[in-house]
């Protein structure tokens, strides 16, 4: 294994060549600069160490072909990443080195492949014809539905895919520009130069059931208390509640100390309340007061029936995201619990969510989510990079859960209508707040506006 210490000279022949690798760093550290590690695995014979050196990491490591590589199992609490920067495209056997590497990793490991796009495959072999480029001339090129298959049989899911670098020339300093923009336009964004894959490896819960914090935001919904607590599903875990009400006027506060005394031999109860307004102001709360390994969101008007929250924890526990998203939108909704306007509006951000983040998402707004402690540590490293102001605390989750690629799978879920109390929720103001965040984080994430140097 060889630590990277010092900038490797730069022999590359070509300015284009060297730009390319700036928009690929570039591109690659916003996600590197939240790992704890970077491992640039069986690098090419002509690779320098130019794209890991202009990678944003903690730290960043070499291992060569020749020498062993780390076991990853044991894991849990850090981030270590494995860089393959072109490997896959002079290899014969993308799924056997997939393969190989997976018993070395933990469930919290990422690998990213950073490949040549394959529908410019004719290109490469015509700069190389030119003496464009140095180096061998690549072998396999795989789609994109290949490379998913391919990930699939090895065991992994791809939880994020990009191209980047569509200009390599700096063009008087416009370059930059027009790749961002070229990233957003249908079927041109397809001709970039480099593919990025995220691969998360496929890893199950073996070892003991974590601990899960449930945190109960209430405002006026004292009609709902003691329901979350006899709806509460046998986990088989150790669970622990915590209720965070804010400035109610019905008696919210009175009766959720009133639940915690009669419920105590049967779960962990703690109760806050908020200095701050609004439910993203509450969630931080309680997650900053959890201990479980897990946390995950019930909103007190309990239209997400609490009986399902057995299944966002056995998805997480039986390893198919890190990120567990409940939906709304698949089953119809019981009664008035949606009105047909606000029923758009999910849809719509759903929607241009998935394009603005490159993932599939089903439903944004659902108002249960659940991630790991740890994962949530990095999102709040992230939030202070990226702004804050959520009003819910929905997108500030899955933004950085998409970016991060954490894997995320929808649990569908039916509706309800409330049984008491009125909605928090103001359609217009609290809207035009989300399409505000929205548009910026299509700027800052989907165009890439913000260097990983601006930070």
């Amino acid at each position: 294994m060889t630590e990277l210490s010092s900038r490797p000279t730069d022999t590359q022949p070509v300015r284009w060549n060297r730009h390319s690798i700036r928009l690929i760093g570039d591109e690659l550290s916003t996600f590197t600069r939240y790992c704890d590690r970077v491992i640039q695995w069986l690098p090419m014979e002509e690779d320098m160490g130019l794209l890991l050196n202009h990678i944003q990491a903690q730290q960043k490591q070499v291992i060569r072909e020749s020498e062993p590589f780390p076991d990853l199992t044991t894991e849990r609490d850090v981030r270590t990443t494995v860089l393959l920067n072109g490997t896959i495209n002079h290899h014969l056997d993308v799924q056997g080195v997939l393969m190989q590497l997976k018993p070395s990793l933990s469930r919290t490991s990422r690998v990213i492949l950073v490949a040549y796009n394959p529908y410019l495959s004719w290109l490469y072999r015509l700069a190389n014809w030119f003496q464009l480029r140095r180096g061998k001339l690549p072998l396999t090129f795989v789609t994109r539905v290949d490379l998913e298959n391919i990930a699939k049989l090895a065991g992994y899911t791809i939880v994020r895919a990009r191209l980047t670098a569509y200009l390599p020339w700096r063009l008087w300093g416009v370059g930059d520009a027009l790749n961002r923009i070229l990233a957003t336009v249908p079927v041109l964004r397809w001709l970039g130069f480099a593919y990025i894959s995220i691969l998360r490896p496929i890893i199950p819960q073996k070892i003991g059931r974590p601990t899960l914090s449930c945190v109960i935001p209430a405002r006026n919904e004292r009609g709902n208390i003691e329901n979350a607590l006899k709806r509460m599903p046998d986990m088989g875990c150790d669970l622990e509640i915590i209720f965070v009400e804010g400035h109610s006027n019905d008696g919210t506060w009175e009766e959720i100390q009133r639940v915690k005394e009669k419920y105590r031999d049967r779960y962990r109860i703690k109760a806050f309340q908020q200095s701050g307004i609004g439910k993203e102001d509450a969630v931080r709360l309680g997650f900053s007061k959890a201990d479980g390994d897990l946390l995950t969101i019930l909103d007190a008007d309990l239209t997400m029936p609490p009986e399902l929250l057995g299944r966002f924890y056995n998805a997480y526990c039986d390893g198919h995201a890190d990120f567990i998203n409940g939906s709304r939108l698949v089953y119809p909704m019981e009664g008035d619990s949606m009105r047909f306007l606000n029923r758009l509006g999910n849809i719509f951000f759903a929607r241009v969510l998935s394009w603005v983040l490159d993932v599939r998402i089903g439903d944004s707004l659902c108002g249960t989510k659940l991630l790991s402690r740890n994962d949530y540590t990095r999102m709040t490293a992230w939030r202070k990079d990226f702004g804050d102001f959520d009003p819910f605390g929905d997108f500030e989750l899955i933004f950085p859960a998409a970016v991060m690629g954490l894997g995320i799978v929808d649990i569908p879920v039916r509706y309800g209508a409330r049984t008491y109390g009125a909605t928090n929720i103001s359609r217009c103001r609290h809207g035009l707040m989300l399409l505000r965040m929205t548009l910026i984080g299509f700027l800052r994430i989907k165009m890439g506006a913000r260097s990983a140097d601006a930070d």
